[in-house]
């Protein structure tokens, strides 16, 4: 994917395209990483690579199933497992888990095809406003590209203190881009 989003024909179509921009530069951040750098907390928190994918994808999903209006079952306890990657998890567990996620997201906003929808927020958690009795599905589709985004910044830092990568080497490495006088394309040290 390249690292521009592409022409967009309508809103919701950009919405979708940013989103999925935002997955692919998350996922961008385990490009290269080994089972024990993906997680690798070296900064002040506990926030890995891979844990804050798997935490993205946990999260859409989450919202997406509240479009759905599917039941959810919050559970605090297990909510920090959303950060990390659990023994015998692997990346490509998560890749594959949020490849499903995105395709759902797809599905769910294609079919509906109405951004003014209104989707009761849950008041049992602590972080949704209590002003408020709904969110529009526009809202929603923001809230995950700000969210993702926030979390791909997590990320971007998170692996630079790995092995000193940053995004842009990153994007040229795994799409093959030319070495230029002022990008060299990331390599394994």
């Amino acid at each position: 994917m390249p690292a521009q989003v592409g022409p967009i024909a309508n809103e919701q179509e950009g919405l979708l395209a940013y989103l999925a921009q935002m997955r692919y530069g998350i996922r961008l951040t385990a490009y290269g990483l080994t089972d024990e750098q993906l997680r690798a907390a070296p900064s002040a928190s506990e926030l890995s690579v891979g844990g804050l994918i798997k935490h993205c994808a946990s999260t859409e999903e989450g919202w997406i199933a509240l479009i759905r209006n599917e039941p959810q079952d919050v559970d605090y306890e297990r909510y920090a497992e959303n950060f990390r990657l659990l023994d015998g998890e692997t990346i490509e567990d998560v890749f594959a888990h949020y490849d499903r996620v995105a395709e759902q997201t797809e599905k769910t906003i294609t079919e509906l095809g109405n951004l003014d929808a209104l989707v009761e927020i849950d008041h049992s958690v602590p972080w949704n406003r209590k002003d408020m009795t709904h969110w529009s599905v526009r809202w929603i589709l923001l809230h995950l590209i700000q969210e993702t985004a926030r979390h791909a910044g997590h990320a971007d830092i998170v692996r630079e203190t790995v092995d000193g990568a940053t995004q842009y080497p990153l994007l040229a490495a795994a799409e093959g881009w030319p070495e230029t006088p002022w990008l060299k394309p990331w390599s394994k040290a």
